[in-house]
């Protein structure tokens, strides 16, 4: 493998990155360069102050020089002790001048002509800058004239000296620092390096452990990362990092609980709708029988069959697809109600009161059969929720009904005395499996009823502050236009 290793995945090979040069490599060869960066910008500045130091030697050196010659009577040193002075200060002359006066007091070898004048008394940061570096690229022993304050009376000393020495010195001092330089770098780099890498690239690399370990099978709890305790922006992306996967795990369970679900109600989809065609069957036998007390049951006995039939058809259709379009129209709630409370069971249950408070002739634009569902579940979900408290009495269990009409729009309120919805349920109250505590339940009640209420246009939420739980039910008439449309369509 060269720059990549090929990993197979459902979607086909899953390139792997290369690791010849992961971030701390990176990291390194970005660090050394910076360091020596920013030993070039001291360089600068240090070359400049080494060519002064040096030049303000050889006027020291020339000060106590004059200061010898000038002591001495006139005549009486001998060429050659100046010479020997000369050449122990590494100069070629040295003159002063008092007043209207320039002495020579010592010289020798002087050049025919001075090539460069270096006046101390007034040189400047910049121009000891360029002049540093126009000395380093010249070649050949050119002569200088430094000129700078002389003590005593005098108004300045000036000496004559050789370029090459000087030069020399500033290339030793630069190969001597370059050497300090690169190992200042290669130490600051290597410390930097280090710290990056134990600070972030080793946090950065087991987040990205954690992704791809993740990504080869997400729904393994054991493949969720373990956050830190640091509080940098690492460790916010790690318990990020952390709760997106557990909420991907908690959603692909949920997932495969549903596949699961669909896949069981595939199996005994065609055996129950024959155990109910049978059922029906006999139900039809049942409407011949002159008993009154079999021919008020036996309508209803046979529409509640009629409903089985079709859902077991639809085949579970919140966990397959989606619900069919409800078919609205203007139909009276108190019929609905009355049924939904005998296909609970609730009529002959004396333990429970059952409470409908609706208003006379109230009609709601709905799917009859959608609009039974709804109920049908939120009053199942009441009764259930009553005879599982055990602090709860006969007379104080109750299941109410309201419905009234705010203008366009018909609310409905199914409410009981029960211990009401927990506070942790509350965060996916009208998710599928997500909300049902009871042995045996299935969860999915209350998600069937919201997706039938959003399919009306309405909404459907829990009531704060009641005495147990109040859901409520608001379904909004559909525009006039679409009614009138309708019935002319009917009509037609």
């Amino acid at each position: 493998m060269s720059l990549t290793d090929a990993q197979p995945t459902e979607n086909g090979p899953r390139a792997k990155p290369s690791r010849r040069l992961g971030l701390s490599g990176k990291l390194l060869l970005l660090t050394i360069p910076l360091v020596m960066i920013a030993g070039m910008l001291i360089y600068v500045p240090a070359i400049a102050n080494f060519r002064i130091n040096r030049l303000n030697d050889r006027l020291a050196a020339a000060n106590t020089a004059a200061l010898v010659l000038d002591a001495a009577p006139s005549g009486m040193v001998p060429d050659s002790l100046a010479r020997q002075i000369l050449t122990s200060i590494g100069a070629r002359a040295v003159a002063i001048k008092m007043g209207q006066q320039r002495r020579l007091l010592a010289s020798a070898d002087l050049p025919a002509s001075i090539d460069h004048d270096i006046d101390m008394r007034t040189m400047t940061v910049w121009r000891a800058i360029i002049g540093s570096f126009e000395m380093m690229l010249e070649t050949g022993n050119q002569s200088i004239r430094v000129i700078g304050p002389a003590p005593g009376g005098a108004q300045f000393i000036e000496t004559v000296i050789d370029e090459l020495p000087l030069r020399q010195s500033m290339y030793r001092f630069s190969r001597n620092l370059l050497l300090v330089s690169l190992g200042i770098a290669m130490l600051t780099a290597a410390l930097v390096y280090l710290a990056l890498h134990f600070l972030f690239v080793r946090p950065m690399r087991r987040l990205t452990a954690s992704v791809a370990a993740f990504h080869d099978d997400p729904e393994n709890a054991a493949r969720i990362i373990v956050p830190s305790q640091r509080g940098d922006e690492i460790g916010v992306a790690e318990r990020e990092l952390a709760d997106m996967q557990r909420d991907l795990v908690s959603m692909l369970h949920q997932k495969s609980r549903l596949a699961a679900l669909g896949l069981a109600v595939s199996k005994i989809n065609h055996d129950l709708r024959n155990l109910l065609a049978s059922s029906q069957l006999l139900s039809d036998q049942l409407a011949s029988v002159p008993d009154p007390r079999v021919q008020r049951f036996a309508p209803k006995l046979m529409r509640s069959l009629e409903r089985a039939i079709a859902f077991c058809q639809s085949t579970l259709s919140y966990g397959r697809a989606q619900e069919a379009a409800p078919d609205r129209r203007m139909i009276l709630l108190e019929p609905v109600v009355t049924e939904v409370r005998e296909t609970a069971g609730l009529a002959n249950d004396a333990s429970i009161t059952w409470i409908s408070a609706i208003e006379r002739g109230f009609a709601v634009d709905a799917d009859p059969d959608q609009l039974f569902r709804v109920l049908l579940n939120l009053v199942r979900n009441a009764a259930q929720a009553l005879e599982g408290n055990p602090r709860s009495d006969t007379g104080t269990m109750q299941i109410r009904i309201t419905g009234r009409r705010e203008g366009a729009v018909a609310i409905l309120e199914v409410s009981d005395t029960g211990p009401g919805v927990p506070a942790k349920a509350r965060e996916h109250l009208f998710e599928a499996f997500q909300t049902s505590s009871r042995p045996g339940g299935s969860g999915l009640g209350l998600a069937i009823a919201a997706e039938l209420v959003r399919a009306h246009g309405g909404d459907i939420h829990l009531v704060e502050g009641t005495i147990g739980a109040t859901f409520r039910i608001v379904i909004p008439d559909r525009p006039v236009e679409l009614l009138s449309v309708r019935n002319e369509r009917a009509r037609a």
